[in-house]
């Protein structure tokens, strides 16, 4: 869960926690978003075993705990607007809600999972989608789990 293919892929997942993972730890505190983060990455390394049994690959990376993240920010703030870069002809920013941004995620990586399980070669570059998905799920199962505190806005807050 600590290691990483390259630059990119720990640049990505940083990103990643950088953009939703500090407002889950908020909520959930130091601890339990640690045992949250760890229990999420373990889940998605079991799903990846189960999905792929034969594979020689090592799975490396922080992607399926940082896809519980992800799940828990769904869940968590739906609302929230996220600046999100969008590389049509040029870089064009555009604010988008997280609930579009995160389930359009996940579906892109459900339809990769079931792909790739149709392939007898591996042509997916060696994603381990179903670690995605087992992550997002355990984010969902374990968030319910935990019952974050009901955060309450004050009359004056902007968030």
């Amino acid at each position: 869960m600590f290691l990483h293919a390259g630059w990119m892929h720990f640049g990505g997942n940083m990103l990643f926690l950088w953009i939703f993972g500090d407002n889950i730890e908020d909520r959930l505190g130091h601890l339990r978003y640690l045992v949250f983060y760890l229990a999420c990455g373990l889940a998605a390394s079991l799903c990846h075993a189960f999905f792929n049994p034969a594979s020689r690959l090592p799975s490396l990376g922080a992607s399926g705990a940082i896809s519980g993240v992800l799940a828990a920010y769904l869940f968590l703030y739906p609302r929230a607007r996220i600046l999100t870069l969008v590389p049509i002809f040029l870089f064009w920013t555009v604010e988008v809600p997280a609930f579009l941004f995160i389930v359009f995620w996940f579906v892109v990586q459900l339809f990769s999972g079931r792909a790739s399980l149709s392939t007898s070669t591996p042509t997916t570059g060696g994603t381990a989608y179903f670690a995605h998905i087992g992550g997002f799920v355990a984010g969902i199962v374990l968030l319910a789990a935990l019952k974050p505190p009901v955060r309450r806005m004050r009359a004056d807050s902007w968030n």
